[in-house]
C-alpha cells in the first residue's frame, strides 16, 4: 500500500483527544526516520551492553535500550495513524565493536537525536505528537549525559591501559615477573578467550569446538580465582570486551583461536621459567597443557574449514 494513500482520501481519526487536520508528509517522512534510529539504537545497545567492562554500565544501558524501545513503539504507533500501514524499520550505520568507539558513537547519535525530536515536535500540529517527542528528546538528553560520564570515566581507562599491556601480550612484553603480576595476566588472558568465544558463538552459532573450550576456559578461571584467595589479591576487573573483534568468517574465527592459544602457551612457559609456589607452578602447568590441547582442537579446525 502506497504509504501516503490515506492523505488523498482523509478523514479525520483522534490521536490525542483533539480532531485535527492532517499533517503534512515530512512529518511521515520524520518518523520514519526516527524509527530507523530507534531500532538501531535497540540494536547497537544490546552489542554495546554486551561489551561493557563493568556490570553496573551493562544494566544501565540495557535500561536506556528499555527507553528507546518504548520510543520505537510509540513512534510506530503514531506512523500506524498517520499512513494506515506498519512502518519498515531499516538498520542505520554500524555498531563500534569497541566498547569506547561505541560509547563515542552513542554519545553523539544521541545529542543529534535531541535536536532532531525538538525540530519534530515544534513543527507538529497535533499535542499528542508534540509531547511525545518532547517527552523522547528529554530521554535522549539523560542517555547523552550517562553516555559522556562513561566516555570519560573509560576514556582514563584506554590511556592506562593497552592492548599490548593485557593477558598474554602484556606477559609476554613484561621486562621482569612476580607471582602476583603473573596471576592478573593470566587472569585477564582467561578473560580474552571467554570474550572472543562468546563472540563467535553469537555470529556463528554453537560451533562444537568452541563451545567445548568455552567451558573449559570457565574451568581455568575458577583455578585461577582459588589462587587469588589463597594470596589474598583482588580479582582484575573484566575489560576484555575492549580487546576482542568479532571475526568475519568461521575460518578466522578460528585462527583467532589459534593465535590466541599460542600466545597462552608462550605466557604459561614464560611463568613456568620463573621459580613458583608449588601450587601455582601446578595450576600454571595444568592450564598451559590445556591450552595445548585446545590449540590442537583450532587447528584441526581450521584445516576443515
Amino acid at each position: 500500500m502506497n504509504p501516503y494513500h490515506y492523505y488523498r482520501q482523509f478523514k479525520p481519526f483522534n490521536l490525542s483527544g483533539n480532531y485535527r487536520v492532517p499533517e503534512t508528509h515530512s512529518l511521515v517522512d520524520d518518523l520514519q526516520k526516527a524509527i530507523n534510529g530507534e531500532y538501531s539504537a535497540i540494536a547497537c545497545y544490546k552489542k554495546l551492553s554486551a561489551l561493557a567492562p563493568t556490570e553496573e554500565e551493562r544494566l544501565r544501558i540495557l535500561e536506556i535500550r528499555k527507553d528507546e524501545k518504548r520510543h520505537f513503539k510509540a513512534f510506530s504507533d503514531i506512523f500506524m495513524n498517520l499512513t494506515g500501514v506498519e512502518p519498515r524499520p531499516q538498520l542505520q550505520e554500524g555498531c563500534p565493536d569497541r566498547y569506547y568507539d561505541g560509547l563515542r558513537f552513542a554519545f553523539k547519535d544521541e545529542q543529534e537525536t535531541v535536536d532532531f525530536y525538538h525540530e519534530i515536535s515544534n513543527g507538529a500540529q497535533d499535542v499528542y505528537i508534540k509531547e511525545t517527542f518532547l517527552r523522547a528528546a528529554a530521554d535522549e538528553q539523560n542517555h547523552a549525559v550517562w553516555f559522556l560520564y562513561y566516555l570519560t570515566m573509560n576514556k582514563g581507562r584506554r590511556n592506562t591501559l593497552r592492548q599490548a599491556d593485557y593477558g598474554a601480550k602484556g606477559a609476554l612484553a613484561a621486562p621482569s615477573l612476580t607471582v602476583p603480576q603473573m596471576l592478573i595476566y593470566a587472569m585477564q588472558d582467561e578473560y580474552l578467550a571467554q570474550a572472543r568465544y562468546d563472540r563467535i558463538i553469537q555470529n556463528f552459532g554453537n560451533v562444537p569446538t568452541f563451545m567445548r573450550i568455552k567451558e573449559a576456559e570457565l574451568r581455568h578461571i575458577y583455578a585461577l580465582q582459588t589462587l587469588f584467595q589463597q594470596y589474598g589479591l583482588p580479582l582484575p576487573e573484566d575489560q576484555s570486551q575492549s580487546y576482542v573483534t568479532t571475526p568475519e568468517s568461521i575460518k578466522s574465527a578460528y585462527s583467532a583461536g589459534v593465535e590466541g592459544e599460542v600466545d597462552n602457551i608462550s605466557m604459561y612457559d614464560t611463568f613456568l621459567a620463573y621459580p613458583l609456589p608449588q601450587d601455582v607452578r601446578v595450576v600454571f602447568t595444568q592450564l598451559r597443557n590445556a591450552s595445548q590441547n585446545h590449540l590442537a582442537a583450532f587447528e584441526r579446525g581450521l584445516a576443515r574449514v
